[in-house]
């Protein structure tokens, strides 16, 4: 067993360049009857004298071997499985667990969920075809992980809760308390959980070692202030241990205290730096390249935008709070992208002359302006090889300077779908 909160630890106070996301199966207790497993989603076991209290599955693909590591630690049956919220990586795992208890002859897990999750699985199956696109961008690969398909995005095998409930919960098992938390962030069907004899926090995803992951691009809303008050609100507590769904669990008031705060400025700050300039009038371009978390605040170790990232944020609150129209009103209703692009194409003297300036722009690191037009290019001329050619270069270099797991997907998706045209 690993000692992860001696390596949270390290991290936090001592800068240790250890990265603290994943995924090995290894199963660690980090307390007496409390233990870890380090999976897509880390899956948490609480031990009590009636069964085992779960947080979350895991995903499709990794919740067998989860179920192995927790059989190796205890034989004690599932009793109660929380989803912290809907995301597949959460709740794909759970078929495992319902098949281990039935082939050990125990009942089913009872599952608890928010009141929203239910729609959340709805949605995802009626739209399967399009979540299995996004996330074969996001992640380079959905169909490795068990993702997706053409009429189902979820496994058949996922239970709906057979608990909901809407603000909050309190579950007794086993001589456990556990209050339940609704909390919008990184989804409307956030949960979170408090151990209050522990003083132990589950945060599921509203804690994960990096800017929270309130502005992905191509899903659907986040909530980043409610997001901030359920920090702050944690951050209350006096918790000396914080466990969440992706990460190392964390020791320590002060120090969980610190995380927690942190965390929420960087959201407040986005928030309040947003909605001040909305109000001034300004548009969203302007916002975009205006409003900014503080160098020191996303050089911490649990705020680095790994995943996220500070302008994609900015959009969802523009989204959140202004609807999709940006301030450009020939935006409102534009010419079609292709017109557009055979246009300027025919001012800048053909396709060509498009091709160079991507290329010149992109060699010295103008890399945003420089995306702009090889996409016309190639929309002006969608069989040019050389365009392909010269997109697929500027968007593989594109790619190296990026930071976020979500830029990264969708610039390296749009190379390879060059790649495959040149």
């Amino acid at each position: 067993m690993a000692d992860l909160l001696s390596l949270s630890t390290q991290i936090i106070d001592d800068g240790a360049a250890i990265f603290p996301v994943r995924i090995n199966q290894e199963l660690s207790e980090i307390d007496d009857g409390v233990a870890v497993v380090e999976s897509f989603s880390n899956v948490i076991a609480l031990a009590t004298d009636e069964g085992l209290v779960l947080s979350d599955t895991s995903g499709a693909l990794t919740g067998g071997a989860v179920v192995k590591s927790l059989r190796g630690w205890s034989n004690d049956p599932f009793h109660t499985i929380l989803y912290t919220h809907g995301h597949i990586d959460h709740v794909g795992g759970a078929g495992a667990f319902v098949s281990d208890a039935a082939d050990r002859g125990d009942r089913a897990p009872k599952f608890i969920g928010h009141e929203n999750l239910p729609a959340r699985f709805e949605r995802y199956n009626a739209t399967a075809g399009y979540n299995t696109l996004i996330n074969t961008r996001q992640f380079s690969g959905a169909k490795k992980m068990g993702i997706g398909g053409e009429h189902r995005f979820l496994p058949e095998s996922t239970p709906t809760p057979d608990v909901t409930f809407r603000d909050r919960l309190e579950v007794s098992v086993g001589g456990l308390q556990l209050d339940l938390h609704h909390a919008k962030g990184e989804t409307d069907d956030h949960v979170w959980g408090w151990l209050p004899e522990r003083r132990m926090i589950l945060t599921g995803d509203l804690f994960m070692w990096n800017l929270p992951n309130a502005g992905n691009p191509q899903k659907v809303q986040r909530y980043p202030r409610e997001w901030a008050a359920a920090l702050r609100e944690m951050s209350g507590l006096n918790a000396e241990l914080l466990v969440p769904a992706h990460g190392f669990p964390i020791g320590g008031a002060e120090r969980i205290r610190r995380v927690l705060d942190d965390t929420a400025t960087a959201l407040e700050t986005l928030v309040n730096g947003t909605l001040e300039m909305m109000n001034a009038g300004e548009p969203l371009d302007a916002i975009l390249h205006t409003v900014k978390i503080s160098e020191e605040l996303l050089a911490k170790p649990y705020l680095r935008a790994l995943y996220d990232e500070p302008e994609f944020v900015i959009r969802n609150i523009w989204r959140l709070y202004g609807g999709w129209y940006d301030g450009n009103p020939s935006r409102l209703k534009p010419a079609r992208d292709t017109a557009l692009a055979t246009e300027i194409a025919q001012l800048a003297g053909g396709v060509h002359a498009l091709i160079e300036r991507a290329e010149e722009l992109s060699e010295a690191g103008e890399h945003r302006l420089a995306c702009h037009l090889i996409e016309m290019a190639v929309l002006a001329d969608p069989e040019n090889k050389r365009a392909h050619g010269a997109r697929a270069a500027i968007y593989t270099q594109r790619r190296s300077g990026e930071t976020s797991l979500m830029a990264h997907g969708i610039f390296g998706f749009a190379a390879r779908e060059s790649e495959a045209k040149a």
